[in-house]
């Protein structure tokens, strides 16, 4: 506690040299700014990993079941049915996915493709994501389809009657004819009933949707699917109901929540958001160079101090503690105004949005920049900057020991 004492005082006190004052101003300054900037960017990137989570929940259900070692399920239709007497399984539909390649107009544009059986807004919502037209509906005995607010400007489509789009897949079954080159592809006519936007580009920009009976026999399947997609009756029961549906289905199949459904978006994000803090880390480094500094003439201006506080019997280490207790409460004392400032400049942010992205705001499902400030992202930046306090401390103290002994003889 002496120590401590004493390095409160050499903090707050005065030096006779003002070069050491100015210098110790800007250490804080420097840890201050680098703490600021590592709540702040943190709480950006916590922000889009929310935004993520959020527009993923419109489109994705709340549980998927995929085979494990083949492409489609063989008989999705009873495996749903038996999925929906599970409890806590509230819907059960199955689902099919494919590649085709879309025509429209003369436009051609590779595409996934998902047939979605009757009630599926039951599991997603992806009607409500309808920015034009209507959902899927049989238009003069053609089927419907949904496209992507991506795939209809590439393919300049709009919700019609008037032109029929076309699917056109590879034959899945039978021999190929080297003579009839056509008849080695599958092809079928759909209109455009309405046009959807996600703001998810995987989805936006390749995804059509169409019924599963116009799938399947496009993609040349009777009760197969590649899924089974879920909705549970209470979200908070997700992982019991996920657990129960796997001890009944085994190691065949993989059943995922949302998120572990696009675990590869949230991988990239918390990826960033990481690099991201590592290069703040070190330009907090950086700053802790000034710390050494002002500690290292600190230790010059207080020669006279040591000397008396070792004829009064304070060993080295006292010493030492001293000034390793100084490098703390420099860094302890701009982290703190740093990170209280950040805090606040988030929640601002949050509530208000105050800075807003750049760009077309009326093209733009978002205006501001989205935050949201996390306790452990907090007391991860005050632990890191204790660290760098308690190093600069013990680098800068390790030179008052020759000033110490210098002084005894």
């Amino acid at each position: 506690m002496p120590a401590l004492r004493i390095a409160i005082r050499y903090l707050l006190a005065r030096k006779s040299h003002t070069a050491v004052n100015i210098i110790s101003y800007i250490s804080m300054a420097g840890i201050a700014v680098a703490a600021l900037a590592m709540v702040c960017v943190l709480s950006v990137f916590n922000g889009f990993s929310q935004l993520a989570s959020d527009r993923l929940s419109l489109v994705n259900p709340d549980v998927k079941v995929t085979p494990v070692n083949t492409r489609v399920i063989s008989d999705a239709d009873s495996l749903a049915e038996e999925l929906r007497g599970i409890p806590g399984v509230r819907v059960a539909l199955p689902t099919l996915r494919g590649e085709a390649l879309a025509i429209y107009n003369g436009a051609q544009l590779p595409v996934n493709i998902c047939g979605i059986p009757d009630g599926f807004d039951e599991v997603s919502a992806l009607e409500s994501l309808l920015i034009d037209g209507e959902p899927l509906t049989s238009l003069y005995g053609f089927g419907g389809a949904l496209l992507g607010v991506g795939a209809a400007v590439q393919l300049d489509a709009r919700p019609s009657p008037e032109r029929g789009l076309l699917l056109t897949v590879p034959r899945r079954l039978g021999r190929i004819n080297p003579a009839l080159p056509m008849a080695a592809f599958s092809t079928d006519t759909l209109v455009v009933t309405g046009v959807y936007r996600s703001n998810q580009p995987e989805f936006d920009n390749a995804m059509i949707y169409l019924s599963l009976d116009d799938a399947r026999n496009l993609l040349d399947y009777t009760t197969e699917g590649t899924a089974i997609e879920i909705s549970v009756a209470n979200a908070r029961e997700t992982a019991k109901v996920i657990k129960r549906i796997e001890e009944k289905l085994g190691s065949d199949y993989l059943v995922a929540d949302r998120l572990r459904q696009e675990s590869h978006s949230f991988r990239m994000i918390s990826i960033e958001k990481w690099i991201t803090f590592l290069m703040l880390v070190f330009v907090l480094v950086m700053a802790s160079f000034n710390i050494l500094s002002s500690l290292s003439m600190l230790i010059i201006e207080k020669e006279e101090s040591l000397r008396i506080l070792s004829s009064l019997g304070a060993t080295d280490s006292m010493l030492k503690r001293i000034f390793m207790n100084q490098g703390v409460l420099v860094a302890v004392t701009g982290g703190g105004i740093g990170i209280t400032v950040g805090v606040i400049l988030c929640l601002i942010q949050e509530h208000f949005g105050v800075i807003t992205l750049g760009g077309d705001h009326s093209q733009m499902s978002i205006v501001t920049y989205p935050c949201v400030p996390e306790f452990t992202d907090v007391l991860i930046t005050a632990g890191v900057v204790i660290a760098i306090g308690l190093l600069s401390g013990w680098i800068a103290s390790r030179g008052v020991k020759a000033h110490a002994d210098s002084d005894r003889h």
